[in-house]
């Protein structure tokens, strides 16, 4: 008997119809369209519009679901890990990566958790081993006839295994010390980590959302991208007018200005040393000509932030009268 295989010419037409179907994107287009984000936003300003948490999970948003954000999922994240990134924070783009069903929008350092962060906590020591001495004394207790030499033994014994029973509490409780500053470390590094938005699509991501305008679009609610659409590029702080004080400026220039402090305090907050320094602006009390008002006028407070180095930056400080 002979057999024979005919192929089915509607099999051969459905495969046909069916092969355009196929989502085609070569690598090079992907990769050109991810070079354009990273040209558009990479190492501009952008400010946030909600709290972010200190993880590399981020906040998930997809851009094509009615409810773009699961904040419940969020919360969860916030109360988990804590808020790297606040609201109204200003905060650096620095990496866009385009991966298979998400686009990546990384925000200063993108999160804690990814290759390279230890989040381990957990600190071990083994128990204290018993001595040779230990040793020798239970060899010879099992040998030992004469009652006094064995009760002297056993006594010896005792003091030797309290002693050793001793040192695993000391170690134990050194192992729990520095677990709990590995953990404040981690916890620390989380918060120092920032954060990130990841932009996930079901199936792929369509070309469609990888430009700058579909990013932009798709994080309005909540990034500021300031008016040049991409967000400002980061730049030094300003200089101050002549005569006035603005935030962020040397300890230096505010003297030049006002002169040596009349008073300085000093406090701890945390990890943080603050300087408070009270200015008598003697211009404003004796010149009607450079000032609005001549009456003699309340001493001038600024706060300093630092560890009293000469770079410490000034703060919440006045507008000084101009130089005469």
């Amino acid at each position: 008997m002979r057999l024979s295989c005919h192929r089915s010419p509607l099999a051969a037409v459905l495969l046909l119809v069916a092969a355009p179907l196929l989502p085609l994107r070569s690598g090079s287009a992907v990769a050109q369209s991810e070079a354009a984000l990273r040209d558009a936003f990479e190492g501009r300003m952008v400010t946030v519009r909600l709290d972010m948490p200190a993880t590399d999970d981020g906040i998930d948003l997809r851009p094509a679901a009615p409810r773009s954000v699961d904040f419940p999922k969020v919360a969860s994240r916030l109360k988990q890990f804590g808020t790297a990134v606040h609201t109204g924070q200003s905060i650096m783009v620095t990496k866009v990566k385009v991966k298979a069903k998400l686009i990546e929008f990384q925000l200063g350092g993108g999160g804690f958790g990814t290759f390279g962060d230890n989040d381990a906590t957990s600190v071990s020591v083994g128990s204290t081993p018993r001595s040779k001495r230990e040793q020798a004394l239970e060899k010879s207790l099992k040998t030992e006839a004469d009652p006094a030499r064995k009760q002297s033994t056993k006594d010896e014994l005792d003091d030797l295994r309290k002693a050793r029973e001793a040192e695993d509490r000391r170690n134990e409780a050194t192992v729990a010390g520095a677990a709990e500053a590995k953990a404040a470390n981690v916890r620390q590094r989380r918060l120092d980590g920032d954060s990130r938005f990841n932009l996930r699509y079901d199936n792929s991501v369509p070309a469609s959302a990888m430009t700058p305008d579909a990013i932009r679009s798709a994080l309005a609610a909540y990034v500021d991208f300031g008016l040049g659409g991409a967000g400002a590029p980061a730049s030094a702080p300003t200089a101050a007018p002549a005569g006035e004080l603005q935030k962020g400026m040397l300890l230096g220039d505010v003297e030049m200005r006002l002169g040596p402090a009349s008073k300085a305090e000093e406090r701890n907050e945390g990890t943080l040393t603050v300087s408070v320094r009270t200015y008598t602006d003697v211009s404003r009390r004796n010149s009607s000509k450079e000032c609005s008002s001549a009456t003699p006028s309340a001493p001038t407070s600024g706060r300093v932030h630092g560890a009293m180095d000469p770079r410490a930056r000034a703060r919440s400080l006045p507008p000084a009268c101009p130089p005469r």
